[in-house]
């Protein structure tokens, strides 16, 4: 056993090892049941259901484990909860989906099993070489997912675009990270953070930051390193855009909050400077492009891009408040996101697509409760009260505000405004115009769950969000910010 780690560190690893060992008995049930029985979704849930259990006797921990490779804190726990949630919504809505496109769902499941161990040991990583393996455990699982219906040719595009460009992103920021390593002489973030504390300012530590920034600006779809996510969101499969533009997202600010703030906070002066620059132009660019969309899952992908910009907000801030609101942005983002998915999913039949405005032209009058659900999906993400996404955003523009940061407030107060008019557009199809002809849109019972919680989750959050304010609270505080707000300030 390699030095400084010990079998008690299993322990500590035991929601990672149920995980793997469920999507391992998960492709061998594949193997052994008969074609077309629907055991495999149910499967894949009590699995994510074990690893939500395992989690449970660690909830009060915070300390390192694997000679400083892996943390178990509050800070993980909170993203692996929603990691594990959110895969649990993108099966529910795949059942039907798969069966319609005619795809092997054993090798889906798997894969959506494997990309959430990526995600969540990307939120406990504290050492770089951990958060690679992380990183890539979780891409690569998407580059296959994104082509997974082989006939599409869309699919295929989205799959070949998506690792093209995800191969050439991470290159810069593997440069980035080596030059952190070769200035540091450590992996660990901390440790890291502790060596560059007493360094003076170093040209090639401001290159190192720079490059890490364009690696991650790739990975939150963040302008200009964005160009991927539309045509990639559009052609992937409906629920692994769903999965995609949630898991990956917040595993992904979950890294980044981890390499800036755990490693990188003697230089917080010049990456917060460039994460306002990215927060302003990703935010407006990501809004107007949305206006003119037609499809739906292009203008979900713009969207998309807005909402990474205002996350980003919270970084600028840097302040316990401002991670806490990103925290609490990214749960409600989730659920209104993976609902609106969830009403795409509802729409694809197998004489139409179903991810084109037009699409949704009468649906009140076709399946009413699918147009309320998608009428509050659009005002949360627009940040009407007492909606979810209000309350997201009220607390992000007031962490901006309080740390100083008021013009940058002011902008994504006016993007949100903005962003009204491409929502109410979807209503608008929805209650006014005609409907199109072609068969009924029917909601599967395990579609019709997904969609009532995220319906329920966006309300209670909107009205009553004081539960999550407080576990987002107790995770801010779990990523050392009582030192580390004070050396950023």
């Amino acid at each position: 056993m390699p030095p400084g780690v010990s079998l008690s560190d299993f322990t500590y690893l035991l929601p990672e090892i149920v995980l793997t060992a469920g999507s391992l008995l998960v492709l061998i049930a594949d193997v052994l049941l008969p074609r077309g029985s629907r055991v495999l979704p149910w499967l894949t849930i009590a699995v994510l259901g074990a690893t939500a259990a395992a989690l449970v006797p660690f909830a009060g921990e915070h300390r390192e484990i694997a000679n400083g490779l892996f943390a178990i804190d509050q800070f993980a726990l909170f993203f692996k909860a929603l990691f594990i949630f959110a895969a649990a919504m993108t099966v529910m809505m795949s059942v039907r989906y798969l069966e319609i496109e005619g795809a092997s769902p054993g090798e889906y499941y798997f894969l959506i099993l494997c990309s959430t161990l990526g995600m969540m040991i990307m939120a406990g990583g504290i050492d770089l070489i951990t958060v690679f393996i992380g990183l890539e455990t979780m891409a690569v699982s998407f580059y296959i997912l994104a082509g997974f219906i082989k006939p599409n040719q869309r699919s295929n595009e989205a799959a070949v675009k998506y690792f093209l460009l995800g191969a050439f992103s991470l290159g810069i920021l593997l440069y980035g990270m080596s030059l952190m390593y070769g200035l540091s002489g450590t992996t660990n973030l901390r440790v890291m953070a502790t060596a560059f504390a007493g360094q003076e300012r170093d040209p090639r530590l401001m290159l190192a930051v720079v490059l890490v920034v364009a690696g991650m600006g790739f990975k939150i779809a963040a302008v200009p390193f964005h160009m991927w996510a539309p045509d990639v969101y559009e052609g992937s499969p409906t629920p692994v855009t769903a999965f995609l533009s949630v898991g990956s997202k917040a595993a992904s600010f979950a890294m980044l909050l981890r390499i800036f703030l755990e490693g990188l906070p003697v230089m917080s002066a010049d990456w917060r400077l460039l994460f306002e620059a990215l927060a302003i132009v990703t935010m407006t660019i990501g809004n107007l492009a949305a206006l003119t969309q037609s499809n739906l899952k292009r203008m979900l992908a713009y969207s998309s891009i807005a909402h990474a910009g205002y996350l980003l907000m919270g970084v600028v801030a840097g302040t316990e408040r401002g991670i806490t609101a990103m925290l609490i942005y990214l749960v409600v983002y989730s659920f209104m996101q993976l609902g609106a998915f969830a009403i795409i999913v509802m729409l694809r039949r197998r004489d139409m697509i179903g991810d084109e405005l037009k699409d949704l032209s009468g649906l009140y009058q076709r399946h009413p409760f699918a147009a309320f659900a998608m009428l509050l999906f659009m005002l949360s993400l627009g940040g009407i009260p007492p909606t979810a996404g209000f309350m997201g955003k009220f607390w992000l523009f007031g962490a901006a505000i309080e740390s100083g940061y008021v013009g940058l407030a002011v902008i994504g107060v006016l993007n949100s405004a903005v962003s009204l008019y491409y929502y109410i557009r979807v209503v608008v199809f929805m209650y006014v115009k005609k409907e199109t002809t072609g068969s009924e849109p029917t909601m599967s019972p395990m579609l019709a769950v997904t969609v009532a919680v995220a319906v329920v989750a966006t309300l209670a959050m909107g009205v009553y969000p004081r539960l999550l304010f407080e576990l987002a609270e107790a995770s801010a505080q779990s990523l050392r910010l009582s030192g580390i707000a004070a050396a950023i300030r």
